[in-house]
């Protein structure tokens, strides 16, 4: 599936607009990572163990939102966004939104 941050594909034509297709995760930071990253922030620098999270959580949004567009019948999301929030005081949202559409190649 082609999944593109653009409104439009190059070398390809938009047949149907289905709808909005997304894919949400809510990840837990934990208690270990918590501390390691409070001992990091006292040196400053990268966090890595959220960097990893969150990277990870990106990935499984987007692949839940091909998922989504899929079950739809698209075989490409355009106009894709990521989004994301705090749920509670250890926890981050990630959605993975756009637009399910059917494209031909011209």
């Amino acid at each position: 599936m082609i999944v593109a941050t653009t409104n439009e594909i190059a070398g390809y034509k938009i047949t149907k607009v289905i709808g909005p297709a997304f894919g949400l995760t809510v990840r837990s930071r934990g208690i270990g990572r918590d501390i390691t990253a409070a001992f990091k922030g006292l040196m400053g620098g990268e966090i890595s163990e959220y960097t990893e999270m969150l990277e990870d959580a990106r990935k499984q949004a987007m692949d839940r939102m091909v998922q989504n567009a899929t079950a739809m019948g698209a075989n490409a999301v355009i106009a894709m966004r990521f989004d994301s929030g705090e749920v509670g005081q250890n926890m981050s949202e990630i959605i993975a939104y756009g637009t399910a559409v059917t494209i031909e190649q011209v």
